[in-house]
């Protein structure tokens, strides 16, 4: 019997256990009640991605800190360009100018040192004469002014007489042959003597008086009388000028001598010293004045074809001056045209030249008495030359900035208020600058676009998307919602 009452005790721990498992699973409900939201979520679906938005909401004070403004969008023309590099340097022959001497003398003063900045007239050398052939010229031109004097008191004198025949006709023909020799004589020292720097109150003096000029003053030279009507293009009547940037006629540009005194020069370079003898014709000082620039681009061979082309069709190049401070000068033309190309090429580089005129601009200050120049574009100055290569018709340019990349799709942003709508655009070109869209109806005419801040646009719409909060959303007082669209 002990065997058989420790068999039921070994099974009667498991079969309680059993069902009081069974129990509790049988009433689980009446135990364990399931709340409602988790019944919900138990029974709800997987969770699927939710839509991209394509509204965002931008405050006022938002779009002030990214700097945003908008603008219509328009078809128009656009010209796809090549890049090439260029620099800015002075005209031959006309930016710099070299002052010489006028006779053999030696330097006494100097009046204007390198930077100093001098207009035309102005003094720079004075020089003592130390020339023979000048003082020759000044006592030719003298004695034949006093000979004038004495065949004319002759002339008067002995012109009753040969009315009468007591003197020969042949006497007064050879005393008016005397006349017309001195007065050659006094016509040709008179100019020697101007173009050896004299000027014509001395001339007189010299002449009338016999007082020698001993020392000369050598000057700024005059501004040249240069045409550059064929830097400018055929189609524009007005011309900017230089220091305002006030429009004046084209047909006024070679005779508008008034513009002399509004020439100025910057002492450049001295070449001699105090006390050193010059001889005639010696480079005394160099002047410079860089009104007048060319744009030397650089191209390579196979640029040669675009650079005929809009040399020859008139094309209009845009030049981006990389060093300059638009904002402090005046407002220079929007695009240049290209006047010649060279016909060699540099052996060291592989390229050949092209050349833009380019009009400067200049401003003076007052220091210490002086007055000193400073030009807005100077030699030296690395630029960029856009060449028109292709055009592409009926698109929207918009900055570079206003349309961001994202996988294979390209956005922009239209502005409604507060609100910025994405619109998914075809891009045909894009460069550094300039980004073209195609005018396939996906931009709805008139819409006003983002002009810059669009891969910050992008961004905030992906936050607003992450976060679930849906831009412009209203509430009417009847419970319905109503979206932005």
């Amino acid at each position: 019997m002990k065997p058989n009452r420790f068999r039921f005790n070994t099974f009667i721990g498991p079969t309680i256990l059993i069902v009081a498992a069974a129990a509790l699973w049988s009433f689980r409900a009446e135990l364990f009640p399931v709340r409602p939201a988790a019944e919900a979520q138990s029974n709800r679906p997987p969770a699927q991605p939710d839509e991209d938005q394509t509204v965002l909401e931008i405050s006022v004070q938002a779009r002030k800190n990214l700097g945003l403004v908008s603008a219509p969008a328009r078809p128009q023309t656009y010209w796809r360009s090549v890049t090439i590099p260029g620099v800015i340097a002075d005209r031959p022959g006309q930016s710099d100018r070299g002052v010489t001497s006028p006779a053999v003398g030696i330097v006494t003063a100097v009046h204007a040192f390198p930077g100093d900045t001098i207009r035309p007239g102005d003094g720079l050398f004075t020089l003592r004469l130390f020339s023979e052939y000048l003082q020759h010229t000044q006592t030719q031109l003298f004695k034949a002014n006093q000979e004038t004097r004495i065949i004319q008191e002759q002339i008067d004198r002995l012109s009753a007489a040969a009315t009468t025949g007591a003197v020969s006709k042949a006497k007064m023909i050879e005393l008016a042959a005397n006349m017309t020799r001195q007065r050659a004589v006094i016509q040709s020292s008179r100019q020697d003597l101007l173009t050896r720097g004299l000027q014509p109150q001395q001339i007189d003096r010299v002449e009338q008086q016999g007082q020698f000029v001993s020392t000369i003053d050598v000057t700024a030279p005059p501004p040249l009388a240069t045409d550059s009507s064929a830097d400018t293009p055929a189609s524009d009547t007005t011309t900017s000028d230089t220091t305002t940037g006030a429009p004046t006629a084209a047909s006024d540009k070679t005779e508008d001598r008034s513009a002399a005194n509004q020439v100025a020069y910057e002492v450049q370079e001295l070449s001699v010293e105090m006390g050193q003898q010059v001889q005639a014709g010696q480079l005394l000082a160099k002047l410079s004045n860089h009104q007048l620039l060319y744009v030397v681009g650089h191209a390579f061979k196979r640029e040669a074809t675009f650079l005929e082309q809009a040399t020859q069709e008139g094309r209009p190049v845009t030049i981006d001056f990389t060093d300059d401070r638009g904002d402090e000068w005046e407002t220079i033309q929007p695009s240049f045209q290209i006047r010649h190309l060279s016909n060699s090429i540099d052996t060291n580089s592989r390229t050949f030249d092209f050349f833009v005129p380019l009009m400067n601009q200049s401003r003076s200050y007052q220091k210490s008495g002086n007055e000193f120049l400073v030009w807005r574009f100077r030699p030296g100055q690395r630029v960029r030359i856009q060449i028109p290569v292709e055009s592409f018709l009926d698109v929207i340019v918009l900055p570079a900035a206003a349309v961001v990349r994202d996988g294979p799709e390209a956005y922009v942003f239209r502005q409604n208020g507060d609100l910025f709508k994405r619109l998914s655009v075809h891009v045909q070109r894009e460069d550094r600058l300039w980004t073209v869209v195609a005018n396939d109806g996906s931009i709805p005419p008139g819409s006003y676009l983002a002009q810059s801040s669009a891969a910050s646009l992008n961004r905030v719409l992906r936050a607003q998307t992450a976060s679930g909060a849906q831009p412009g959303l209203h509430v009417h007082p009847d419970g319905t919602t109503h979206a932005a669209h």
